[in-house]
C-alpha cells in the first residue's frame, strides 16, 4: 500500500511540475516575444543578416532571413503618450497596454499616464505597471505633474482611452489643449448612456479622429452626440481586435490545451466528461452573471423535465474578486445556494491568464446586457480554443458571432434567459454540432481576427491620424 501511495505522489509531483512550468511559460512567453521581435525589427529593412558558425577553420557566411516587416514599422522612433483613465483587469486599460508593447515591438518610445491612479499603490496596479516597464513602456507617476504636460506637448501622437480619459485634457492641459487636440486619436470602448457626458467629450470633435472597436457601436455614438450633445464626431475608424500570438500559440497546441483542461477541470472538480459552460468577465451586473445563472438553473431543470440522458453540466464564472464579495457577487452566492446547484457552480478569481479556462470548458456565455459589448475580446479569444459561443444579440458580439454558425444568439434581458436555457441543452445534448460551430469559429479568427489583422488596421489609423497632425502643423 505504501508502495503504491509513494509511486502516486511521485506521478501527482511529475504532473504539478509540468502544469506549473506550462503557467509559468503562459506568463513569460509574451514578454520574451516583444523582446525578440523588438531585436528583429530594429532595423528599418525587412532582411536582416544571421551569421551561422561551423567548427570548420572557414569564415562563417551570413546568411539572410527573410523577416516579416510590421505594419506598424513606420512608428519607430516615434513618441506616443497613452492616456488611460485607470490602470485595471477591464478590458479597456488592458487593450491600450497591448496597444503599447506593439509600438515598443517596432521601436517605438510610449509614454503611460493612467489619470486615476489610486493614492496607495495596490497589487494590481504594481503588476501591471511592473509589467509595463519591463517591456520599455515609461510609465507617467502623476497624471498632473509638468512631466505629463511636456510629454504631451513633445509627443508625436496622443492616445486617449475610453471617454472617461477625456477629463484629463482640461483638468491638466489647461491653456496647452489646443495645441495638443489635432495630434489625438480617441480610442473608444463605452456602451452605457451616462458617458455621454459635454464634460467627458466635448473636445471631441476636434481631435484627429476616433478609434472604435465595432460598427455597431461607432453608429451608436455618431447618433447619440448628435441627438443628445448637438456636437458632431470626428473621422471615426472601426478596428475589430485580434488576439494575440501568444495566446493563438496555446490554443494551436494540443498538449498545453490538454495539460490545462486536465489542470482546471481538476481544481474545480470537474470530471473529464462533463460538460463546462463558461463565462469569463468581471464581475458586474452589466456582464449578465445573474441572469446567466438563472439560464443555467432553467437548464437543469430542462434537462430533468426531458428525462436527458446526460453528462454532468457545470457552469464556471470567472472574474470574482475574492479579497472583497460586492452586493452583485453575494447576490450570485446566495441564488446559487437557494437553487443548491452549488455543486454545479464554480467561482473564480479574475485573472490576466484566461487561456487555462478557455482550454478546460466547452463553450463560453458572452451574456452582457443593454447594448451589449463594444466588441467583447474573450469572444474571439474563445473561437481560438474552438469553442462555440452563446451570446447575447447586442452589441459588437453581432460581428462576432455568426449565429447558428458559430454559435447561438439570445436576447439581452430578462427574455433572453429561457432561450439561453434551451441553447445550453440544446449544446450540451449534441455534441457534433457543438464541435462543429466551434471549429468554424476558429475558422473565421483565423480569417480575421489575428493579431496581424488587428495591427494592420490600427496602422491605417495611426498613419491617418499622424498625417493630419503633420498638416496641421503646417498651416
Amino acid at each position: 500500500m505504501a508502495k503504491h501511495s509513494s509511486v502516486a505522489m511521485a506521478l501527482f509531483r511529475k504532473r504539478w511540475l509540468t502544469v506549473v512550468a506550462l503557467l509559468v511559460m503562459l506568463s513569460v512567453t509574451t514578454a520574451i516575444a516583444f523582446i525578440v521581435r523588438a531585436n528583429l525589427e530594429s532595423s528599418c529593412d525587412c532582411r536582416i543578416n544571421v551569421k551561422r558558425y561551423s567548427s570548420s577553420s572557414e569564415s562563417a557566411k551570413p546568411i539572410e532571413v527573410a523577416v516579416t516587416q510590421s505594419p506598424l514599422s513606420f512608428m519607430k522612433s516615434r513618441l506616443v503618450l497613452l492616456v488611460s483613465h485607470e490602470l485595471s483587469l477591464s478590458g479597456g486599460p488592458l487593450l491600450l497596454m497591448e496597444l503599447a508593447f506593439l509600438l515598443r515591438g517596432v521601436g517605438a518610445e510610449v509614454c503611460w499616464i493612467t489619470n486615476q491612479r489610486p493614492s496607495e499603490t495596490n497589487n494590481i496596479v504594481y503588476s501591471l505597471e511592473h509589467r509595463m516597464l519591463h517591456r520599455g513602456v515609461q510609465v507617467v507617476v502623476s497624471a498632473k505633474g509638468q512631466e505629463a504636460i511636456d510629454t504631451a506637448l513633445k509627443a508625436d501622437l496622443v492616445v486617449l482611452n475610453t471617454a472617461v480619459a477625456g477629463k484629463w485634457l482640461d483638468a491638466i492641459l489647461k491653456e496647452h489643449v489646443p495645441r495638443v487636440l489635432p495630434k489625438v486619436l480617441w480610442w473608444i470602448h463605452e456602451m452605457r448612456g451616462h458617458y455621454f457626458s459635454l464634460d467627458y467629450v466635448k473636445h471631441l470633435p476636434y481631435v484627429a479622429g476616433a478609434m472604435i472597436d465595432s460598427h455597431v457601436t461607432a453608429e451608436y455614438w455618431k447618433n447619440r452626440t448628435q441627438e443628445r450633445l448637438r456636437i458632431k464626431m470626428p473621422k471615426t475608424h472601426v478596428v475589430h481586435l485580434g488576439n494575440s500570438n501568444e495566446l493563438m500559440e496555446i490554443a494551436e497546441d494540443s498538449v498545453a490545451k490538454r495539460i490545462l483542461r486536465e489542470h482546471v477541470r481538476e481544481s474545480l472538480g470537474v470530471r473529464n466528461e462533463d460538460i463546462l459552460f463558461a463565462l469569463i468577465n468581471s464581475v458586474t451586473r452589466g456582464k449578465g452573471q445573474d441572469l446567466f445563472l438563472r439560464s443555467f438553473y432553467e437548464s437543469l431543470q430542462l434537462i430533468q423535465e426531458r428525462k436527458l440522458q446526460l453528462p454532468s453540466i457545470h457552469a464556471v464564472v470567472v472574474g470574482s474578486d475574492m479579497t472583497s464579495h460586492s452586493k452583485f457577487e453575494t447576490e450570485l452566492r446566495n441564488f446559487v445556494i437557494s437553487k443548491k446547484i452549488q455543486n454545479y457552480v464554480h467561482f473564480v478569481n479574475k485573472t490576466l491568464t484566461v487561456a487555462p479556462y478557455l482550454a478546460a470548458v466547452d463553450v463560453l456565455v458572452q451574456n452582457s446586457q443593454a447594448r451589449g459589448e463594444c466588441f467583447g475580446r474573450i469572444t474571439i479569444e474563445a473561437m481560438a480554443f474552438q469553442l462555440p459561443v452563446l451570446g447575447t444579440a447586442a452589441g459588437g458580439t453581432q460581428e462576432i458571432v455568426l449565429n447558428g454558425t458559430t454559435g447561438l444568439l439570445h436576447p439581452a434581458g430578462k427574455e433572453g434567459i429561457m432561450l439561453l436555457a434551451k441553447n445550453i441543452v440544446k449544446l450540451a445534448t449534441h455534441v457534433e454540432r457543438r464541435l462543429t460551430m466551434g471549429k468554424k469559429g476558429y475558422e473565421r479568427v483565423k480569417e480575421r481576427f489575428l493579431e496581424r489583422h488587428m495591427e494592420e488596421r490600427i496602422a491605417a489609423v495611426l498613419e491617418d491620424v499622424l498625417q493630419k497632425a503633420k498638416g496641421h502643423k503646417r498651416t
